[in-house]
């Protein structure tokens, strides 16, 4: 009998399942799978890497607001955020859908505009976000940016855009595809003033979008491994009857064929944005 007092205890041969309670114990989103490299990590962590995953560097996708958040000073002002969308072409549960996607994001559209500082320097932004509508571009989208440019010519400060999106936006037809014209017209305008435009291209940019602002910078920038391109790869090769290479439309792909001036990491993004406004800024310094 004394001897089974100090025998050791009989490792078990079967695998605990956890209760639905103890499942509820640890928090929903506290942990995030890459969908990249398969590995799990905090989402804490994650965020605090601008939400690059820690093993494999794949990025994340981030909202407007998150970005924003991350690049610029203190004292961001929104611009326009009361602006939305009507259904122009009676398009059935258009509205609703607009609906379900604002209480999603807590956004009014696809794309956050505003005035703000990146490391002191003065700028006009537009962001994009595709968790609304896939970020597609419909006529307020069009609007706030070609309003985002207008302001920058007014100011005499940069303009730089964020372009996350499916294309244009067809529940509004040829309004949306007018989009395209209106906000090329703008940067257009702009530019003939001397206006500096900084496009960052982000997973995805496809579409009406990639044919116009996105690729309308003085300098053009791209997140690494973001899908960039105007039609589907499976449409390309049936037109053309051939295959495509495998990293056909990433950014690494257009930089090496010229569409791009740079691939550059979420972490750098900051700095490199500081270097290219402070050697446009007159004499090199702050405003």
């Amino acid at each position: 009998m004394l001897k089974d007092l100090f025998a050791k205890p009989k490792k078990k041969k079967y695998a605990t399942i956890p209760t639905e309670r103890d499942k509820q114990d640890v928090p929903e989103g506290i942990m995030t799978k890459c969908p990249s490299c398969k590995k799990i990590m905090y989402t804490k962590e994650l965020t605090k890497n601008v939400k690059v995953c820690l093993h494999c560097s794949y990025h994340h996708p981030m909202t407007a607001y998150e970005r924003i958040n991350s690049l610029f000073d203190a004292g961001f002002v929104e611009m326009d955020h009361g602006m939305i969308s009507v259904n122009p072409l009676d398009f059935p549960d258009y509205m609703e859908k607009l609906e379900k996607d604002k209480v999603k994001t807590m956004m009014n559209e696809a794309v956050v505009t505003g005035i703000g500082r990146i490391s002191g320097y003065e700028v006009s932004v537009a962001v994009m976000d595709s968790k609304f509508r896939m970020g597609s571009m419909g006529s307020v989208v069009g609007e706030k940016i070609t309003r985002a440019i207008e302001k920058a010519c007014e100011k005499k400060i940069p303009f730089i855009i964020f372009t996350a999106s499916g294309g244009a936006r067809m529940q509004e037809g040829v309004l949306s595809l007018m989009q395209m014209a209106k906000t090329s017209a703008a940067l257009k305008m702009f530019s003939d003033e001397g206006g500096l435009i900084v496009s960052i291209m982000t997973h995805p940019t496809t579409g009406g979008v990639s044919a116009s602002f996105a690729s309308l910078g003085d300098i053009n920038l791209a997140e690494p491994g973001a899908l960039i391109g105007f039609a589907g790869r499976r449409i390309i090769e049936q037109t053309i009857r051939e295959e495509l290479p495998e990293d056909f439309q990433t950014s690494e792909f257009l930089m090496k064929h010229g569409q791009l001036d740079a691939v550059v990491p979420r972490q750098e993004l900051k700095d490199t944005l500081t270097n290219i406004l402070k050697i446009h800024v007159p004499g090199g310094e702050r405003v």
